[in-house]
């Protein structure tokens, strides 16, 4: 892939080749985001940072990513908000507000948008989620996270065992996970959910068309065995009503009584986030905040790192961030 002022809208972009130099990239920004040292690389960029559905992690860390490069952010946040309110077209808006930036992020709930955005603007448009389509950088962080995560155990990811878990129809996050795995061998998939809540034909064909192993259950006993465990959140703002995404809440929890008793010892967990921890869900239990395996903070962690490595890509200064390097003059405890 030619990053270079190109837009970032989904996993289908990328291959094996490109994959590892984002993560290489990523690799090279951990002094920056551990603040221990700092780099102005992108002193005097914008970043537009347009973000039409609630977010924290994802909103906040692309900001950070691009203040951790020296640059200034912009934000706009929910509907009401912006000129969509007024009835302005997605490509009006995108040929404003490219001119005031030099790259954007977008999230949006309607499927296709950011690509729909991404048609008007004149600079790097990075999709920060769009519906329940794609959500391409998340699926690039846990990649990176589970690489890292399976590493420490010696492990790779071709051969391994992944679980997912919960809400895999609205879930875009696995949706495009599954979709990067894909460029990856030998790959034990165990898909567990309610019936109503399966995974989408389209990405379970996607999985075996790539010579997977692929197990269909609604269960949780029996099937936690893996290497990965990925919890997803019931996706409530995807369902008709609250009371259709109230029938599924709680489904599926994982504690570390259950943790114990079907997953290995080195099994690692991971969530998206948000995790939905209030007593009717509880969906990673608190008793696992011990759990060194529990990976959900390092994987948000990693967030930064990767994002950090888009903006430097595509905006072409991934190979002049130690140029701009300076001492950092505060301390900062972890």
């Amino acid at each position: 892939m030619h990053f270079t002022g190109e837009h970032i809208l989904s996993v289908k972009q990328f291959n094996r080749d490109s994959i590892a130099h984002i993560f290489h990239t990523a690799n090279q920004m951990e002094p920056y985001a551990l603040r221990t040292k700092r780099t102005n690389v992108l002193d005097g960029a914008i970043l537009g940072n347009l973000f039409f559905e609630p977010s924290t992690r994802t909103r906040v860390s692309f900001g950070c990513a691009f203040n951790l490069l020296g640059g200034e952010v912009r934000e706009t946040t929910g509907m009401q908000s912006s000129a969509l309110a007024k009835g302005e077209s997605l490509y009006d808006t995108a040929r404003i507000i490219s001119s005031y930036s030099d790259v954007i992020a977008m999230r949006h709930p309607q499927s296709g948008s950011v690509q729909e955005f991404a048609n008007g603007s004149r600079v790097p448009v990075i999709n920060g989620g769009d519906g329940a389509n794609e959500h391409p950088t998340q699926a690039l962080l846990d990649l990176y996270t589970i690489e890292k995560e399976l590493a420490a155990h010696g492990q790779h990811i071709n051969g391994m065992h992944i679980a997912m878990v919960g809400d895999l129809k609205y879930g875009r996050t696995v949706h495009s996970l599954s979709k990067l795995l894909c460029l990856y061998k030998n790959i034990r998939f165990t898909l567990i959910s309610p019936n109503e809540l399966a995974m989408p034909q389209e990405v379970v064909d996607t999985i075996a068309n790539a010579g997977h192993h692929i197990t269909i259950t609604d269960q949780l006993a029996g099937h936690l065995e893996a290497d990965i465990v990925y919890q997803t959140r019931i996706q409530e703002e995807r369902f008709p009503s609250q009371d259709e995404a109230n029938k599924y809440r709680g489904k599926f929890r994982l504690n570390q009584a259950i943790y114990t008793q079907y997953c290995k010892s080195n099994t690692v967990i991971m969530h998206p986030l948000p995790r939905d921890s209030r007593s009717d869900a509880n969906e990673l239990d608190n008793d696992l905040n011990l759990n060194p395996n529990l990976a959900i903070f390092r994987q948000a962690d990693n967030g930064v790192l990767i994002r950090m490595a888009l903006f430097a890509l595509t905006l072409d200064v991934a190979d002049k961030v130690t140029q701009y390097e300076c001492e950092v003059p505060w301390h900062r405890s972890r």
